[in-house]
C-alpha cells in the first residue's frame, strides 16, 4: 500500500509517501515540504500568529492535494512542539480540519520519543542491544531508551534548537554578528540546568549503542567528516564529543547569516545550529557518550512503522 506521513514540525511542514506493507521495508516515494518555522510565528501571548496560522493552513492543503495525485491510501498527519505548545492549538487544529479536512494528531514529547525509538530500534536491528536514542528537533529534545521496540524511557525537555535560538541566543537567520558571549554563556547554563533531571533519571539507564538523529545531528555530523547524504542511506556515519567541541569553537566566531555557507548546513536551519550543537554536546557530556552513531530513520519512519504493524498480513 502507499503510505503518506505530514509531519508539521517547528521549521517545516513535510510530506513523506512511502510504499509499504505489513513487515517490509518502506521505500520512499515521494518528499516535499515547505519551511515555515512556526515555532518563529509564535507571539508574545504565546499564540500562533493568524499568519502562521494561514501558512500552515495553505501547506496542509497543498501537502493533502499532493497525497492525492501519488493516490497515497492513507495519510498519517501530525504536529509536534510548535502547536502542542501554541496557546491557541485547538483553535488552529480546528481551522485545519475545516479548511482542509485533515485531521492533525498532536503528539507529545514521549510519544515523538517512542516512535523515534522504534524507528531506530528497526533500523538497527536487535543486535544493536540496548540502544540509547537522541534527538534534537526544533522545539524539543527527546531522550529515549530501552531493549525494547517500547523504550523503558522517554523524556522530552524544551530544549529544541529552534527555540533556544529564538528565546535565549535571540538571533535569526539574518543576524549579521556571532551572539555575544553573554547570551552564549547564559545558554549554557540554562541547558546545563534543564539536563540535571534527565541525568539523574538517566543513571537508572544502561545502553550498549548511543543513537542520534533529526536533521541537527547529521549537519554536525557532516560538518565533522561524515559522509554526505549523497553517499546514501547505508553509510555508517558518527559524531565524536571532540569533534562537536570542534565545531562549536569554530562556529561560535560565525554569524548566522553566513552558517548556511558550510557544507552540509541547511538553509533554513543554519541560524539555529550553535543552539543545537551546544545541546548536543551538553547532553554527550553529561551521560558519559564518547561517539554517537547517526540514524538516517527518525519520527517519520517511525509513525508509519507503528501503521504498519497495525495492519494484517499480506
Amino acid at each position: 500500500m502507499r503510505l503518506g506521513v505530514l509531519d508539521v514540525g517547528s521549521n517545516t511542514v513535510h510530506l513523506l509517501v512511502v510504499d509499504a506493507h505489513h513487515g517490509a521495508h518502506p521505500w520512499p516515494a515521494h518528499s516535499e515540504k515547505a519551511v515555515l518555522r512556526l515555532a518563529e510565528q509564535i507571539g508574545r501571548n504565546g499564540a500562533l500568529t493568524d499568519n502562521g496560522a494561514d501558512a500552515l493552513v495553505a501547506s496542509v492543503a497543498e501537502a493533502k492535494a499532493s497525497a492525492s495525485r501519488l493516490a497515497v491510501d492513507d495519510l498519517l498527519a501530525f504536529a509536534t512542539s510548535a502547536v502542542r505548545d501554541a496557546t491557541n492549538a485547538a483553535h488552529v487544529l480546528a481551522r485545519v480540519r475545516a479548511e482542509t479536512a485533515v485531521q492533525l494528531e498532536v503528539l507529545s514529547g514521549a510519544d515523538e520519543a517512542r516512535a523515534t525509538f522504534l524507528a531506530v530500534r528497526r533500523w538497527f536491528g536487535w543486535s544493536a542491544g540496548r540502544l540509547l536514542v537522541l534527538d534534537i528537533g526544533g522545539g524539543s529534545l527527546e531522550v529515549a531508551a530501552g531493549i525494547d521496540e517500547d523504550p523503558d524511557i522517554a523524556l522530552s525537555l524544551p530544549l529544541g534548537a529552534g527555540r533556544l535560538t529564538r528565546e535565549r541566543l535571540r538571533v535569526d537567520a539574518s543576524t549579521t554578528e556571532p551572539p555575544p558571549a553573554q547570551a552564549v554563556g547564559e545558554l549554557q547554563e540554562y541547558i546545563e540546568s534543564l539536563l540535571d533531571p534527565v541525568v539523574e533519571r538517566m543513571r537508572q539507564a544502561r545502553w550498549e549503542r548511543p543513537v542520534a538523529t533529526s536533521k541537527t545531528f547529521r549537519m554536525l555530523a557532516r560538518l565533522a567528516g561524515a559522509a554526505p547524504s549523497s553517499a546514501g542511506l547505508w553509510v555508517r556515519r558518527s559524531l565524536s564529543q571532540n569533534g562537536l567541541r570542534q565545531i562549536i569553537g569554530f562556529i561560535r566566531h560565525i554569524p548566522p547569516s553566513k552558517l548556511s555557507e558550510l557544507e552540509g548546513v541547511s538553509s533554513s536551519r543554519a541560524h539555529q545550529l550553535l543552539a543545537g550543537a551546544m545541546v548536543a554536546e551538553s547532553v554527550m557530556r553529561r551521560l558519559g557518550i564518547e561517539s554517537l552513531d547517526i540514524c538516517p530513520w527518525a519520527l517519520r519512519e517511525g509513525v508509519i512503522l507503528r501503521r504498519l504493524d497495525q495492519l494484517e498480513p499480506a
